[in-house]
C-alpha cells in the first residue's frame, strides 16, 4: 500500500536518493546520459536543498512510502505549480506518481487553486496527459489542468 504524507527533515537522505535515482535512471530520454546535463538536473537534489524545500511556507513537499521506504517525492508551489513528481526506479508503474499527483492536486484544491500547471519531462509527458493535463502554450512540455 502507498502512503502519502508530508515530508520531514528526517526524510532527506532517502528522499534525495529517490530523486537522484529517478532522474539518473528513468529520465534518460530527457538527459540522453549526458554527464553535464545529468549534473545540471542533480545539482539541487541535495540534503541541504531538501531542508530548504520543506522549510518553505509557499509550497508543500510530500513523500510516498511503501513498507516504510520512501518511493517517491512530490512538491508543489501553493500558487498551483507542480515542481516535482519523481518515483524511485524500483517503484515505477505501481501507482506512485498517480498517488503523489492526486495528493498535490488535493492540497491545491483545498487552498482554492483552480488551475494546476507544470513543466513536464519528455519521459513523463504522456503520464501527465493521461491525467488530464493539456498543452498550455507553444511549448509542448508546459502543461495545465483545471482542478
Amino acid at each position: 500500500m502507498i502512503k502519502i504524507r508530508d515530508a520531514m527533515a528526517a526524510d532527506a537522505a532517502e528522499a534525495v536518493n529517490a530523486l537522484r535515482r529517478s532522474i539518473t535512471e528513468l529520465c534518460v530520454e530527457d538527459h540522453q546520459n549526458d554527464p553535464a546535463e545529468i549534473e545540471s538536473w542533480l545539482s539541487n537534489k541535495t540534503v541541504e536543498t531538501w531542508r530548504q524545500w520543506i522549510a518553505r511556507d509557499d509550497s508543500v513537499v510530500l513523500v510516498a512510502e511503501r513498507d516504510r521506504a520512501i518511493i517517491g517525492v512530490g512538491m508543489a508551489a501553493l500558487s498551483g505549480y507542480i515542481l516535482l513528481n519523481y518515483v524511485h526506479p524500483e517503484a515505477r508503474f505501481s501507482g506512485v506518481s498517480k498517488a503523489i499527483l492526486s495528493s498535490l492536486e488535493e492540497v491545491l484544491r483545498i487552498r482554492g487553486i483552480r488551475c494546476c500547471r507544470l513543466d513536464s519531462t519528455i519521459t513523463a509527458q504522456s503520464f501527465y496527459e493521461s491525467r488530464g493535463f493539456q498543452s498550455a502554450s507553444c511549448d509542448r512540455l508546459s502543461l495545465s489542468k483545471s482542478l
